[in-house]
């Protein structure tokens, strides 16, 4: 998949003038792909100075210059889990944006990576109804277990007695669910907070993950939702998903860039063997079409 970013840096590179109004141009083609206007900014005053610097005045060493530059400030996240203990994976994310399919998309992902390792689903959106029913649908279709407690249940519990269960049957991934409500702030935090706290009594450090949820259509919501999350708990990469239909892509450099966390995996359609681990390489060339 091509972004409009590519497009765009074309045509004003076909202009062979390099001064003061093809940067700018640039940068406002950066800020348009959903990269933020200060981290567009920070780039296109490196791509300058680096440009002016180094004595580039073609087409082709500006265009490379401007990946290498991005190219620093995107992250990439190396996942993977210790099958001698049991890991937790935390998926966040506000709802709409194909959490719970993320969820079912990982779960086939460890099995085809991981055989014969038990893997659970732990239904801990338990504010709304439908996300316990699709969880466990995707369940029944994977031949995975799902631990869930009625609608309205503590969250924190149904996560304790997932655990619980895992360590039982000898399982050793959980992927856990959760509620999204961005409406109520304190309350999300609070929750959150609370779940972070049950799984960490729980789990060791190393074997427990926390993943957010992205829909890379969503521009910079998603750099906020991405900051609410970190701040919250600590985020140890994003997962984004919807990437077949994304327009724009920048929103990963963006939150790569000014909130420091990596991607670890690109989701690309609604099937489950529609989950990749995130490349950095391959993103920037779609990104800007190299």
């Amino acid at each position: 998949m091509k972004f409009a970013l590519a497009e765009k840096i074309k045509a004003i590179f076909k202009k062979n003038v390099f001064d003061d109004a093809l940067f700018e141009d640039i940068e406002d083609a950066l800020i348009e792909s959903d990269m933020g206007t200060t981290l567009s900014m920070e780039i296109v005053k490196k791509l300058k100075a680096d440009a002016s610097k180094n004595k580039i005045s073609d087409q082709e060493g500006l265009y490379a210059l401007l990946k290498e530059i991005i190219s620093e400030r995107m992250l990439e996240y190396n996942f993977s889990i210790d099958i001698q203990k049991l890991n937790l994976i935390l998926f966040l994310g506000v709802n709409g944006v194909g959490k719970t399919t993320t969820i079912a998309k990982t779960a086939s992902l460890i099995k085809d990576e991981y055989r014969g390792e038990g893997i659970v689903l732990s239904a801990a959106d338990t504010f709304r109804a439908a996300a316990i029913d699709q969880l466990k649908l995707h369940g029944e279709r994977l031949g995975v277990r799902v631990i869930s407690q009625e609608h309205g249940s503590d969250p924190g519990a149904v996560i304790y007695d997932t655990i619980e269960s895992a360590k039982a049957k000898g399982d050793k991934v959980v992927l856990a669910d959760t509620a999204g409500r961005m409406h109520n702030k304190a309350n999300l935090v609070k929750e959150l907070q609370k779940i972070d706290k049950i799984i960490k009594s729980k789990i060791p450090k190393e074997n427990y993950f926390k993943f957010l949820v992205i829909d890379s259509t969503t521009g910079q919501n998603a750099f906020n939702q991405a900051e609410i999350f970190n701040e919250a708990i600590g985020l140890d990469a994003v997962v984004l998903a919807k990437y077949d239909s994304a327009s724009k892509g920048g929103i990963a450099v963006s939150i790569s860039g000014k909130l420091g966390i990596p991607f670890v995996f690109i989701g690309t359609g609604e099937k489950y063997n529609n989950l990749k681990r995130f490349n950095k390489k391959e993103y920037l060339d779609n990104l800007l079409d190299v």
